[in-house]
């Protein structure tokens, strides 16, 4: 449940508020000013405060300053009179989330709510991204804000700082590593979160129909023009429209896109009127701009136009301590849709998780835990529910004295550890081996072959007994859980089966 805190010096007021948000499941404290406010909020954690503006002691500007300063992640909504709006607008310009003029009706209190909640949630999920946002092109290490606790508040203060401006933002980073979610949570939590996101997939539109699709074309302008078309710049007037994989663009259309970010000015295809229009532009791209701007396929003056607030996004193999965060939102994610009860991953399914590559970043990590609700029937992810790939995916984390000690494993002491191990197999069945007319290849004898054979044939084995269980079979097995890792890698040994 959320919990709200309701400053006003209007008792009648106050109570009034406070009552309207208890109806619809807020946990509610109250505050008479400012200053009571602050402190209050320097006392716990609040989701979002309701404050009037004009009140004793320390006024509602003063109390959302200190209040933004401690955490930057509260909601503030000022409560005005209709001769204050003047000073409500200049608290949104502070960090406020919005204005209501009184008297308040209690469903448009309410439904700003929801939608201010929303709006957050959008920051939140960014952070459980765990983005890197850099700002400038030389940022050093104060510049990276990394969606873990302490430096969520972080996350918030720079979407809070990008969405104060008008000027374009350029986010840049691999597939899959959270772009389009960054420009939504800057859209939803500037002044222009009322009007329209629009987001058009450069890429995947042809270069003939692309230019139609952003500025429109009149009725005749071409064939199979047979009406006319209002394109999306036109569509997101007032709003913000995001150009992903802006860098697939031609070179005709990039001087098209560079008139609208100098003139705010286009013209539809086969027209001869420009069209004013009032629209923030957030373009994002996985390309290298500087490769192109020197070859030549990516015009200068329109990356430094585009490249004014830049935001970087690492690749998900950079920022492997997220991993749990994000493993831990996705189940809560997939619990809500698929109508689970999923507790959290075990351990060993973390760990294999975080020796993976992510090629597909955040994007193949959702997938991957959506594949896990399907395939787990217990109330914990297990690395048996874990496609084949994330094993063959491991990477190699072992010194090399590790690796040169783990390479000359002697034969006799794997058939006694073999042997001690089925000793102790607790009823689950005696362990057999059947290999031992493979131990030569053209009727010679063949100590590597026989030692492959060997191990693979371990492994399988002690997994049987183990149900598939890296934990178990590592620890009942005597192996080093890493080694069998890279073993089962090796020897393209499926846990899974054997669960």
């Amino acid at each position: 449940m959320h919990k709200v805190l309701v400053v006003d010096d209007d008792k009648v007021l106050q109570q009034s508020v406070k009552q309207a948000l208890e109806y619809h499941h807020f946990v509610v404290d109250v505050a008479d000013n400012g200053k009571e406010a602050v402190t209050k909020v320097y006392g716990q954690k609040y989701d979002l405060v309701v404050m009037d503006v004009n009140m004793p002691e320390m006024d509602g500007i003063e109390a959302l300053t200190e209040i933004k300063k401690h955490d930057p992640s509260v909601i503030v909504l000022i409560l005005t009179a209709y001769s204050n709006v003047t000073d409500a607008v200049k608290a949104v310009k502070e960090g406020a989330y919005n204005y209501l003029e009184k008297p308040i009706s209690s469903e448009n209190l309410v439904a700003l709510i929801k939608r201010a909640l929303k709006a957050r949630s959008m920051v939140e999920t960014v952070g459980f991204s765990s983005p890197t946002l850099s700002i400038g092109e030389s940022a050093t290490s104060n510049d990276k804000f990394v969606g873990e606790s302490n430096a969520m508040k972080k996350v918030f203060d720079v979407i809070s700082k990008l969405a104060k401006v008008n000027t374009p933002v350029l986010i840049r980073g691999e597939s899959g590593t959270g772009k389009e979610l960054v420009a939504k949570a800057i859209h939803y939590n500037s002044p222009r979160k009322d009007e329209k996101f629009v987001t058009i997939n450069c890429g995947a539109i042809s270069e003939n129909l692309i230019e139609s699709e952003l500025f429109g074309h009149e009725k005749g302008a071409f064939t199979g023009a047979d009406q006319r078309k209002i394109g999306k710049f036109q569509f997101a007037e007032g709003g913000t429209i995001f150009l992903d994989e802006i860098g697939d663009i031609s070179a005709a259309m990039q001087v098209k896109l560079l008139r609208v970010l100098q003139e705010k000015t286009f013209m539809p295809v086969g027209s001869n009127r420009e069209i004013k229009v009032d629209v923030r532009i957030i373009a994002a791209s996985h390309k290298p701009f500087e490769e192109m701007i020197k070859d030549g396929s990516f015009r200068e003056d329109l990356f430094y136009r585009l490249n004014v607030l830049p935001v970087y996004l690492p690749p998900l193999r950079d920022r492997k301590t997220d991993i749990p965060h994000l493993v831990n939102h996705y189940i809560n994610y997939f619990n809500n849709v698929h109508n689970l009860r999923v507790k959290g991953a075990e351990p060993e399914a973390l760990e294999v998780l975080s020796n993976y590559a992510w090629p597909g970043n955040i994007r193949e990590l959702r997938n991957i835990i959506e594949h896990c609700f399907i395939m787990e029937s217990s109330d914990y992810i297990h690395a048996n529910s874990l496609p084949a790939i994330v094993f063959k995916g491991q990477k190699k984390n072992e010194s090399k004295d590790q690796v040169a000690e783990d390479s000359v494993i002697d034969l006799e002491d794997i058939q006694n550890s073999v042997l001690d191990n089925a000793s102790v197999s607790k009823g689950e069945g005696d362990v057999h081996f059947s290999f031992g007319t493979q131990l030569s290849e053209g009727g010679k004898l063949d100590f590597a072959i026989a030692k492959d054979l060997f191990e693979r044939e371990f492994i399988v084995q002690a997994l049987k007994v183990n149900k598939g269980k890296i934990n178990q079979t590592a620890l009942n097995a005597n192996i080093p859980k890493k080694t069998l890792l890279r073993k089962i890698e090796k020897y393209e040994i499926n846990p899974k089966d054997y669960y």
